[in-house]
C-alpha cells in the first residue's frame, strides 16, 4: 500500500460520518456552550486540567492562528535572500516545494499526537507523557527558545519592512522592535476574542495580500523580461551557485552544490514554522481533538502551496537573478522600487508591513500559552506567577509580557536577521520531532488511547523516522556561517539544560499528570 493511501485510509481528520452538523459548524462558527464545550472539557478533565482559558475558537480560527504565524508574506519575504542567494531561481521552484514537503511529514507526525492529547502545553505535554518528566521538561525549553527566537525574527523583519517602506534607516531598531513587542502584549492582554478578532482577519489578509502581490509581479515579469509577454519559467529550475560576494555575502562562499541547496531550504523551512500555535490554543478551541490536527495541517499546505506561487512570481519577475541576489538582505525592498515603484506598490508594500504585524501578534499568543502551560506545571522560574489566569480577560497575562519581553531581549543578543531565523528553525524543529521520538516507542505499548486523527502505526512510525532524520540535517545547516551563534546558543542550552536537571529540578519539577 503507497503512503498516499494509507494516509487516505486512516487519516481521518476528513471524516465526518460520526457527527457531521457538529463538526461543520465547529470549522464555522463557535456554538453556544454545547455537548462539544462538555466533552472538549471533559478531555481536558481526563488529561488532569481544569478549563480556565476561554474556548471560543472555531476550526477556522484555531487554522487562522497557524496560518498567520507562519505567514507567507513573512518568511516568504524577508528571508526570500536564504534561497534566491545559495541556488539562485531554483530555490522557487524546486527547493521550496522539497522544504514544505517535509515540513508537512513533521505536521503530520505532530498532528497524530495532537489529536490523543490536546491541551495547550502541546509538544512539551506529550514529550512528558510518552517519554517521561525529563523529556518533556527538555522538549518546552526547546520550543519555547524557538518560539522566542521565531517572534524576534518576525520583529525585526516587520520593522525592516516598515522602514524601507517609509525611507528611513535600521538605526533605531531597538526601538521601532520594542514598540511593536509591546504593542502586541497588549492587544493579547485584553482576551483571547480581540487576538482572535485580528489572527482571523489576518488570515485572508495574507492570502488576499499574497494573490495581489502575485498577480502585479506576473505581470511585471512580462514587461521586464525578454521576449516581451514571455515568462522565463525555466529560471524556477536552474541551479545557480551564488554564495559568497555574488549573492551579497548572505552565505559565505560554497563550492559543493549538495551544500548550497541545503542552505536554500532554510528558506522554506523557516517560512513553514509555528504551525504548533494550533496545539498551543488547543483548550481555547471548540472541539480540539478534531479542529487542532486538521488546523495544524490545513496551515502548512496551504501556506505551502499559496506560497510556491507567490515566491515563484517573485523570482520571474527579478530583472535578473544574479542583480537580484547581489542585493543580499535588500532584494526583496529592490524588487520592490525596481518593478512596482508607484503607488500601487506602496499599498502592497503597507498590506505586507501589516501582515508581519498580525504575524507578530500570533507568535505572541502561541508563546504565551505554552509558557503558561509549562507554568502550571511549575517548569518555569517564577511558575507561580506565570501560570495565573486573568479573571477579567481570561488570559495569562503575566505569560504574555514576559513573552515579548524575552523576544524584543533576544534582538538585543542576535540582531542579525539571519541569524534569530536559523536559532528558530533549530530549536523549533528540534521540539517538533522530540515528541515523535518518544513516540515511536510509546505506540502501542504505554500509548494506546489514540484520538480521531490516527495515521496507523506503520505509517505514522515510517514518517517518524523521516522527520527525525531531516530535522537531524536541519540542524547542520543551521550552525553553518555566518550563523555561528546559533551553534553557540545550541550549545550553551542543552549545557545548561543537563546541569539544571541534574542539579535538582529532577527532584523538583512534577510534569503534567500522568494520563496513560
Amino acid at each position: 500500500m503507497t503512503a498516499a493511501r494509507a494516509l487516505a485510509k486512516h487519516a481521518t481528520i476528513c471524516d465526518v460520518r460520526d457527527e457531521p452538523s457538529s463538526e461543520r459548524s465547529s470549522e464555522r462558527s463557535v456554538p453556544a456552550p454545547s455537548v462539544e464545550h462538555a466533552a472538549d472539557a471533559a478531555d481536558l478533565a481526563r488529561m488532569g486540567y481544569a478549563q480556565e482559558l476561554r474556548r471560543g475558537m472555531s476550526g477556522f480560527s484555531n487554522f487562522a492562528i497557524s496560518f498567520s504565524t507562519i505567514c507567507i508574506l513573512a518568511g516568504g519575504i524577508t528571508s526570500l535572500q536564504l534561497g534566491v542567494s545559495a541556488v539562485g531561481g531554483a530555490a522557487a521552484g524546486v527547493v521550496w516545494p522539497a522544504g514544505v514537503a517535509f515540513s508537512f511529514v513533521v505536521a503530520l507526525t505532530m498532528a497524530q499526537i495532537a489529536s490523543a492529547f490536546p491541551t495547550a502545553g502541546g509538544l512539551y505535554h506529550w514529550s512528558s507523557i510518552l517519554g517521561g518528566r525529563g523529556w518533556g521538561w527538555a522538549t518546552a525549553w526547546f520550543n519555547l527558545a524557538g518560539l522566542v527566537f521565531v517572534t524576534a525574527a518576525v520583529d525585526v523583519g516587520t520593522y525592516g519592512l516598515f522602514v524601507n517602506f517609509v525611507g528611513l534607516g535600521m538605526a533605531h531598531q531597538v526601538v521601532g522592535v520594542g514598540v511593536i513587542a509591546a504593542s502586541h502584549a497588549a492587544l493579547n492582554h485584553f482576551g483571547i476574542r480581540l487576538t482572535t478578532l485580528l489572527t482571523d482577519a489576518s488570515g485572508y489578509l495574507i492570502l488576499a495580500v499574497a494573490l495581489l502581490l502575485t498577480v502585479a509581479m506576473l505581470m511585471a515579469a512580462t514587461r521586464t523580461t525578454a521576449p516581451a509577454s514571455h515568462l522565463d519559467l525555466a529560471r524556477l529550475f536552474r541551479f545557480e551557485n551564488l554564495t559568497g560576494a555574488a549573492g551579497g555575502d548572505v552565505w559565505p562562499a560554497h563550492t559543493s552544490k549538495v551544500t548550497t541547496l541545503l542552505l536554500g531550504l532554510m528558506w522554506p523551512v523557516y517560512t513553514i514554522t509555528g504551525f504548533d500555535a494550533s496545539a498551543h490554543t488547543s483548550e481555547e478551541t471548540v472541539d480540539a481533538p478534531r479542529n487542532a490536527p486538521r488546523g495544524m495541517l490545513r496551515s502548512v499546505y496551504v501556506s505551502g502551496l499559496c506560497g510556491w506561487v507567490m515566491v515563484s512570481a517573485l523570482v520571474l519577475a527579478l530583472p535578473s537573478i544574479a542583480a537580484g541576489a547581489h542585493q543580499g538582505p535588500n532584494i526583496f525592498a529592490w524588487l520592490m522600487t525596481t518593478v512596482l515603484p508607484g503607488a500601487a506598490g506602496k499599498l502592497l508594500w503597507a498590506g505586507i508591513v501589516l501582515a508581519n504585524y498580525l504575524c507578530g501578534l500570533a507568535c505572541v499568543t502561541s508563546t504565551s500559552r505554552m509558557t503558561y502551560a509549562f507554568a502550571r506545571d511549575g517548569g518555569l522560574p517564577g511558575s507561580r506567577l506565570l501560570k495565573r489566569v486573568s479573571p477579567t480577560w481570561k488570559t495569562p497575562v503575566a505569560a504574555i509580557w514576559t513573552t515579548a519581553g524575552l523576544a524584543f531581549a533576544s534582538t538585543l543578543y542576535t540582531p542579525a536577521y539571519s541569524t534569530l531565523t536559523t536559532a528558530c528553525v533549530i530549536f523549533l524543529y528540534l521540539s517538533y520531532v522530540m515528541p515523535s521520538l518518544a513516540g515511536l516507542r510509546a505506540y502501542g505499548r504505554s500509548w494506546t488511547r489514540m484520538g480521531p486523527f490516527d495515521l496507523g502505526a506503520r505509517l505514522y512510525k515510517s514518517l517518524s523516522v523521516v522527520a527525525l532524520g531531516g530535522v537531524g540535517l536541519l540542524v547542520w545547516i543551521g550552525v553553518q556561517p555566518p550563523n555561528d551563534k546559533a551553534l553557540t546558543v545550541l550549545a550553551v542550552t542543552v549545557a545548561l539544560l543537563a546541569v539544571a536537571w541534574w542539579a535538582g529540578v529532577r527532584r523538583r519539577f512534577r510534569g503534567p499528570p500522568s494520563v496513560l
